[in-house]
């Protein structure tokens, strides 16, 4: 199991544990789960995904992994902000801009 702590400059939005956490990374979509390598990873524009709760919305953020404990600092976003930056992404980075698992 992972311990997850996700917060935000103004509150937490999950502190716990979860089998997988999926990040919008600067080089695509990538998955966390137990035993990942550690990294530190930008986050841009989209959803966060921890098990099967209900996603949490981001502008942008960080992530660190390291061993089993995985922390993001994030700055949350309406569903509106996300789409509108995401499609903007696409056009500038093309479509193909490493958006896979």
């Amino acid at each position: 199991m992972l311990e997850v702590t996700v917060v935000s400059p103004h509150q937490l939005l999950f502190e716990g544990q979860a089998r997988q956490v999926i990040f919008p990374g600067e080089h695509g979509v990538f998955e966390v789960g137990p035993f990942h390598r550690s990294l530190v990873s930008r986050l841009l524009p989209g959803r966060v995904l921890i098990d099967q709760r209900p996603p949490l919305t981001i502008l942008r953020g960080v992530v660190q992994v390291h061993h089993d404990t995985v922390v993001a600092i994030v700055e949350p976003a309406g569903c509106e902000d996300v789409d509108n930056r995401e499609t903007h992404h696409t056009e500038v980075h093309g479509a193909s801009a490493g958006h896979a698992r």
